[in-house]
């Protein structure tokens, strides 16, 4: 696409999101155009929707547009400049007295607006997932750099080459990881309201080599022990502390005696206690997964195959961050993303059978194409909110396709062929790279591979097969906007 055209895409949506004086904020993800808004009630949905590049909405915290990745890095900075650029708005005509039920008239749309979204996004779950997912977001671009690099280094070792870069790329790798729980800890109080370098410092309790000096509940302490989750409770209870020294220390001494008691208190609880029960809370996490894969792994595949694309749909996935932290801090890698990412997979197979399946529909046809290839790298949102959901029956069958790969992978993990991702945030084919396991790296790929390769089939088979009704396709099958020259024949009936 030419910059006109990504300009024309971010000058289409303006208007429809209440123009530039209703914009508070602009950014955007690896997919999606997220916008803060003055009024929601000024967004026109069904217009924005039907905007070509739109592949769909998503109404949460921000107001967000499903892009696609590529396209979103592009027309985001296009609209910042729209938004920029625009001229003040004109002064308003003085207006008529109002009416004496203004103000009631006001209140009650308020509370109804408010009442929506609470029904919709602001459940006591999904805010405090949101947060959850506000702290450790931020880490994944260096999980992930550090986890490719960890992947090169290992290659190197075990290869023989480059002698003298090895130790260099462990440090590179490790670094990062060693300190994981200060940044936790930083953003966590950063998220919570509290003073984030204050969260950072008691969270640097926890990977201080001293504490092999002290003792709790008759061990020595190691260092680490408790990882992200004891600096994430550490940074929360330091966060309250902050707050509750601002209520009663006096202004004048505010400076020497908030941080000293926010640290103190908050890092004594810590090394007594807190490192202690989440650096058990973390042992179990890493056997549970260990023995749900080793036991149950088939069924245990399917089942978390087949329900992480509703989870995502929920934004319940973001309860699975601190435990892909919590497993990669354990054991090296999780074991639970390749296992997840296989949901990609069957959205993948899904897609492909609906574009052969409605040859006639140029315009889904366009949308599947366009957003295949960021689908085979494990960016599902085009295809999801683009293709299967908004048809229904196709977004079912695609989570039997993932289903159908978890199981494939579990059942290799059952077997003893064990492995996991060394980071998280990619899935697809951009998580071969991350790939690590006691049986080899060879075996790790290949197993993914086969999960990867079932998820398409039987992504591709059960949407053939039971993604449309006859009716389904009777009204899908055709060109929604055929130009009058290549109007095709109107399609004979399906078969029953």
């Amino acid at each position: 696409m030419s910059p006109d055209t990504h300009r024309a895409t971010a000058a289409a949506i303006l208007p429809l999101v209440g123009g530039p004086d209703n914009v508070t904020s602009i950014a955007h993800c690896m997919t999606r155009l997220r916008i803060g808004l003055r009024d929601r009630a000024l967004v026109q949905e069904e217009a924005l929707k039907a905007v070509p590049a739109v592949l769909g909405v998503v109404d949460d915290d921000t107001y967000q547009i499903v892009l696609g990745p590529g396209a979103v890095a592009r027309v985001t900075p296009e609209f910042e400049a729209l938004v920029r650029e625009a001229p003040p708005a004109p002064p308003a005509h003085p207006a008529p007295p109002a009416p004496p039920a203004t103000a009631e008239a006001l209140r009650a749309r308020g509370t109804a607006l408010k009442e929506a979204r609470t029904a919709r996004n602001s459940t006591p779950v999904k805010l405090l997932l949101r947060r959850i997912a506000n702290i450790f977001v931020p880490l994944i671009p260096a999980l992930i750099g550090c986890g490719i690099i960890a992947g090169l280094n290992g290659l190197l070792t075990n290869s023989g080459l480059l002698p003298a870069v090895v130790p260099a790329l462990a440090a590179i790798a490790s670094g990062f990881m060693s300190l994981i729980a200060v940044f936790v800890g930083y953003n966590t109080a950063k998220e919570f309201g509290g003073t984030p370098v204050l969260g950072g410092a008691v969270a640097a309790i926890i990977v201080f080599p001293g504490v092999a000096k002290i003792e709790a509940f008759g061990q020595h302490l190691a260092p680490g022990q408790g990882g992200v989750l004891g600096a994430l409770g550490a940074a929360l209870l330091a966060v309250y502390v902050e707050k509750w020294c601002r209520t009663w220390v006096p202004q004048a001494v505010d400076n020497l005696v908030t941080p000293t008691l926010t640290v103190l208190l908050p890092g004594l609880v810590t090394l007594f206690g807190l490192m202690y029960l989440a650096g058990e809370v973390a042992e179990g996490i890493g056997w549970f997964a260990d023995r749900l894969l080793a036991t149950g792994g088939a069924f245990a595949g399917l089942v978390l195959g087949g329900l992480f694309l509703p989870l995502v749909m929920l934004g319940l996935h973001q309860a699975l961050i601190p435990i892909h932290t919590t497993l990669i801090e354990h054991s090296g890698y999780t074991v639970l993303l390749p296992i997840l990412a296989m949901a990609g997979a069957g959205q993948v197979g899904a897609a492909i059978a609906v574009y052969y399946r409605l040859p006639r529909n140029r315009s889904l046809r366009t949308t599947i194409k366009s957003a295949l290839p960021a689908g085979f790298l494990g960016v599902g949102e085009p295809l999801i909110y683009g293709v299967s959901l908004p048809l229904g029956r196709p977004f079912v069958t695609a989570c039997l396709g993932g289903a159908a790969g978890g199981a494939f992978v579990g059942l290799f993990n059952q077997l003893g062929a064990g492995f996991g991702s060394t980071a998280i945030g990619p899935s697809g084919w951009a998580l071969f790279p991350l790939l690590d396991g006691p049986t080899g790296l060879g075996t790790a790929i290949a197993v993914y591979a086969g999960g990867l390769s079932v998820g398409y089939a039987a992504g591709f088979a059960a949407t053939w097969f039971f993604g449309f009704t006859p009716q389904m396709l009777r009204d899908l099958d055709t060109d929604p906007d055929p130009s009058p020259a290549t109007a095709p024949p109107s399609p004979e009936p399906a078969p029953a």
